[in-house]
């Protein structure tokens, strides 16, 4: 059963739709027992990096998704979900993140619009099963404010005032910073890359 994770927020119908389009079944995971089931768990997020946290641990899903981490399953971060790996944001001083990834997420500076809205290349940095088959400079759907480090992990980033992970990866962690449910084709292929890991 493939996972895809509700805290109360996000965009978990869009993912949903798109993977039913892609011709596999998924559901809503919103308690500790729907993650441990899971073979596979997808975290789309939108929305605040503290009310993401609360959301999370109000529904006790903290634990669980660290235990799913360990024990080796795939799991697919978006948006939100990539900046709830690492330890800390700007968003939401004192708010502690999933700390899977050290560092922490900053805000867009220098830029005359915040948030990032729109389609931006992918620079890809290393060979990922995740973006197998994406073209170099392949356009894909942000909408951010926040972004996280870019580290050794980063296997795709995007320019905008400054180089951010776009995209990353940790053994059996993915995470994108934009939406591939949002970004046609090619945010197709890096579901259904992810779908079919």
């Amino acid at each position: 059963m493939i996972a895809v994770l509700d805290y109360g927020g996000g965009n978990v119908g869009s993912v949903l739709k798109a993977i039913e389009y892609l011709g596999k079944s998924a559901q809503k995971a919103d308690q500790p027992a729907d993650l441990g089931s899971a073979e596979k768990i997808i975290f789309p997020g939108q929305g605040h990096f503290g009310a993401m946290m609360k959301g999370l641990e109000e529904r006790k899903l903290l634990s669980p998704l660290r235990e799913a981490f360990a024990a080796g399953k795939p799991f697919l971060g978006i948006c939100l979900g990539l900046q709830a790996l690492y330890e800390s944001s700007e968003e939401a001083p004192g708010v502690a993140g999933l700390g899977i990834l050290p560092g922490s997420v900053a805000r867009f500076q220098g830029i005359f619009k915040v948030p990032h809205i729109g389609w931006s290349q992918l620079e890809l940095r290393s060979e990922n099963q995740l973006f197998h088959g994406v073209p170099e400079g392949s356009f894909v759907y942000f909408c951010h404010s926040y972004y996280g480090p870019v580290r050794q992990e980063a296997c795709a980033v995007t320019e905008y005032g400054q180089t951010f992970s776009a995209g990353i990866q940790k053994e059996n962690l993915w995470a994108v910073q934009f939406h591939p449910e949002k970004s046609g084709e090619v945010g197709l292929r890096v579901l259904s890359n992810f779908l079919n890991i």
